[in-house]
C-alpha cells in the first residue's frame, strides 16, 4: 500500500489535463513510444475532433523515483467541461491526490475554482501545475502570486511545466510521490470494491471499473453486489495501462476493471460496492450522490421503426453515463419516443451524437427546456418537465423556476457588457472580487431557462471569449412562466410547445411561427399559424393560398362567365378550408427542432 499513489488531474478546459497525461505516460515507459499519440486516454473519435475529455479514463503506470523505489501510480483523467463536472466528482472519490492544473497565460479560471473546491471537499492532497510555462504569452510568475493570492498555496509548493515539450515532468512525478498520500483504507478483513464506471461489450457484458479499498479481487472469486446482493463469477480482472491488461488479482488500494458476465445495466451500479460472495462485507462503501438533469428534450427516431433500438441504444449509453436519465413518451407529430434528461447542453450534443455514430440511429430532439415545481390550486406539487403537462391556468396556484449560481470572470474592461447581458437573462447581481489588478469574479443568479439557450455563446462573442463561466444549482424562484401552444389551422401541435417567461412568450412565438410559414407548404386554401396562450392569440402567420388559374380556358367572351367560374373556385376553397386539414411533413418537423437558436 506505501508504494501505491491514486491521483486524478483536474482543471479549466484546454489547460492541458490530456496532454499532461500523455507526458506522465512517456515519462514512465508505460507505453512504447511508437505506440505514443496525442490525447492518448480520449479513446472516443467525438473526443479526438473534438479536442475535449467527455469520459474519465484510468492508467496505471510503474515509476522508479529518485530513491530507488518502485512506485505505481494509478492516474484518472477527467473531463474539463462545467457540463461533466458529474464525472469529476466521481473520480475523485477514486483518489487520495489531485493535479491542479492552471495555464501560465491564462491564470486561474471558473472551472479552476470549482474543481479546486470540489477537491478539498473530498480532502484531497492538491498539488498545482502551471503548465504551458513555454508559450511566448506565459506569466508564470503572476500566476504563482494568483495562485498564493486566491487559492494561499505558497509559491514554492507549486510546479512549472511545458506538458507540449516535457519540460518539468520528473519534477512533477517526484512531487506526485513525496506529496500524494498512500491509499487510505479502515482496517478490515472484508473484500470491499467501489465501482466508479462501467461500460458495455457486445461479446464480454458490462465492464466494471473498480477501486478496491479492502481485501484484494482474485480471478475465480465468487463476487456480490451489495446493492442487488446478485452474485457472479470474475472471469477476467487487471489493470489499464492504458489499454485493458489482464492480471491474477487486484490489490488493496488499486484501480483497475473487472469482468463477471453481466449482462444488465440493473446489475453492476456505479456507485455500488462489490464483496465476496461467501464472507461479505456489512457496510457498504459510500457511493455517489445521483446527478440530477437540469435540462430535458425529447428524443425521437426519424424512422419510427426504430423505437426499440433507439431504447438498447440509450440503455448501453446510461452504463457508461450514469448522469443520463430516460423515459418513454409519444407524441401525435413524432410518433414514440424518449424523454431524456441531461446535465446540460453540451451533454445532449456529445449523446445525440453517440447515438448517430455509435448506434447508426437517426435522430431528432425537441426543443430542450427545465424541470419547473407547480404548486395546483387544491395544494398538489407536480415536477414539471414537459410542456405537454401543464395543467389549465385555473389550477394553477404557482410555478418556480430553476434558479443557477453563475461565477464568471473575465478582464474589468468587459464588467458592463456582462451586466448588460445577465439583465437580459433576467439574472441578478450578487457580488464581485477582485482577482488580480486586471480581472474580476462576478457572481450572479440567473435562471436556468436562460442559460440553455444560447447565454454562453452570447457571453464568449461579448468578452471576444476572455470570460470563463461556471455554474451550479442554486434553489427555486417563483416566475411568472407561460405555456405557448403552436396552433397550424386551428389545430394544435404538442412537439412544438414551450414554456417561457411571459415578457418574452410573444417574440420567441413570433420566431417560431415565421419558420414554420417558411417550412409547411402552400395550401389550396389560407392556412393560419397562431402562437397562444390559453384561449389568447398572440401572434400571427398566414400561409398563402395557392390559386389555380380557372379562367386560362376562356378566350374573349362574356365576362359574367369568368366571374361565375371564380365565384364556384371561392365557394370551393370555403368547404375545403372548413374540412380540409393540414398534413405537416415530418421533415417540417424535423427541420424546425433542428433550428439551433
Amino acid at each position: 500500500m506505501s508504494r501505491i499513489r491514486n491521483f486524478c488531474i483536474i482543471a479549466h478546459i484546454d489547460h492541458g489535463k490530456s496532454t499532461l497525461s500523455d507526458r506522465l505516460i512517456q515519462a514512465t515507459g508505460t507505453v512504447a513510444d511508437r505506440d505514443m499519440q496525442a490525447q492518448l486516454l480520449d479513446s472516443m473519435d467525438i473526443e479526438r475532433e473534438r479536442g475535449i475529455t467527455i469520459k474519465m479514463q484510468a492508467v496505471r503506470m510503474e515509476y522508479k523515483a529518485k530513491d530507488g523505489e518502485s512506485y505505481i501510480l494509478n492516474l484518472i483523467d477527467t473531463p474539463g467541461h462545467v457540463d461533466f463536472s458529474y464525472e469529476v466528482s466521481r473520480s475523485l472519490a477514486a483518489c487520495e491526490g489531485a493535479l491542479l492544473i492552471i495555464d501560465a497565460a491564462q491564470g486561474i479560471e471558473a472551472q479552476t475554482m470549482a474543481n479546486y473546491y470540489l477537491a478539498l471537499e473530498h480532502d484531497l492532497e492538491i498539488i498545482p501545475v502551471v503548465n504551458k510555462v513555454d508559450l511566448p504569452s506565459a506569466e508564470p510568475q503572476r500566476v504563482l502570486d494568483e495562485i498564493n493570492q486566491v487559492l494561499g498555496i505558497p509559491p514554492e509548493d507549486c510546479f512549472l511545466c511545458s506538458a507540449k515539450t516535457g519540460l518539468g515532468i520528473p519534477d512533477v512525478l517526484e512531487g506526485i510521490v513525496q506529496n500524494v498520500p498512500e491509499p487510505r483504507n479502515e482496517p478490515s478483513d472484508e473484500v470491499r470494491a467501489l465501482i466508479y464506471d462501467a461500460h458495455y461489450d457486445d461479446y464480454r457484458g458490462v465492464i466494471s471499473y473498480v477501486r478496491v479499498t479492502n481485501g484484494a479481487l482474485k480471478k475465480g472469486q465468487k463476487i456480490k453486489m451489495m446493492a442487488t446482493g446478485l452474485q457472479f463469477e470474475i472471469s477476467e480482472l487487471g489493470f489499464f495501462t492504458p489499454k485493458m491488461t489482464p492480471s491474477d488479482s487486484i490489490p488493496e488500494g488499486s484501480v483497475g476493471y473487472v469482468i463477471s458476465g453481466i449482462k444488465t445495466l440493473e446489475d453492476s451500479r456505479v456507485g455500488d460496492t462489490i464483496t465476496d460472495a461467501k464472507y461479505s462485507a456489512k457496510v457498504p462503501l459510500e457511493g455517489y450522490a445521483e446527478a440530477k438533469p437540469m435540462v430535458f428534450s425529447g428524443v425521437y427516431s426519424v424512422d419510427t421503426e426504430l423505437f426499440k433500438e433507439l431504447g438498447d441504444a440509450l440503455e448501453k449509453l446510461k452504463l457508461n453515463d450514469a448522469s443520463l436519465q430516460f423515459e418513454t413518451e409519444s407524441s401525435q407529430a413524432l410518433g414514440f419516443g424518449y424523454r431524456c434528461g441531461f446535465l446540460g447542453l453540451l451533454h445532449m450534443e456529445i449523446i445525440e451524437e453517440r447515438i448517430q455514430r455509435e448506434f447508426g440511429i437517426d435522430i431528432v430532439l425537441t426543443a430542450p427546456n427545465v424541470t419547473y415545481v407547480l404548486t395546483k390550486s387544491n395544494g398538489e406539487v407536480i415536477q414539471l418537465e414537459n410542456p405537454n403537462q401543464f395543467p389549465d391556468v385555473t389550477q394553477i396556484e404557482k410555478i418556480e423556476e430553476p434558479m443557477m449560481g453563475v461565477s464568471i470572470i473575465a478582464p474589468s474592461e468587459y464588467f458592463g457588457v456582462i451586466m448588460e447581458l445577465i439583465q437580459e437573462g433576467r439574472g441578478m447581481y450578487q457580488k464581485a472580487e477582485m482577482l488580480d489588478s486586471n480581472r474580476q469574479m462576478l457572481t450572479f443568479r440567473l435562471p436556468l431557462n436562460e442559460l440553455i439557450t444560447g447565454f454562453f455563446d452570447r457571453l464568449k462573442s461579448r468578452t471576444r471569449g476572455y470570460a470563463s463561466l461556471d455554474y451550479w444549482l442554486d434553489g427555486y424562484q417563483e416566475s411568472k412562466l407561460v405555456k405557448v401552444d403552436l396552433m397550424i389551422n386551428g389545430e394544435g401541435v404538442d412537439a412544438l410547445s414551450f414554456i417561457s417567461h411571459k415578457d418574452k412568450a410573444e417574440s420567441m412565438g413570433r420566431r417560431f411561427a415565421l419558420k414554420l410559414k417558411e417550412i409547411i407548404p402552400q395550401q389550396m386554401f389560407e392556412v393560419p399559424i397562431q402562437g397562444m396562450i390559453g384561449g389568447k392569440v398572440i401572434c400571427r402567420e398566414t400561409i398563402r393560398a395557392l390559386r389555380k388559374n380557372v379562367t386560362a380556358k376562356c378566350y374573349g367572351g362574356d365576362i359574367s362567365r369568368k366571374r361565375k367560374l371564380l365565384e364556384k373556385q371561392k365557394a370551393g376553397k370555403k368547404k375545403m378550408k372548413q374540412i380540409g386539414s393540414v398534413s405537416v411533413p415530418k421533415e417540417a418537423f424535423l427541420s424546425i427542432l433542428k433550428v439551433d437558436d
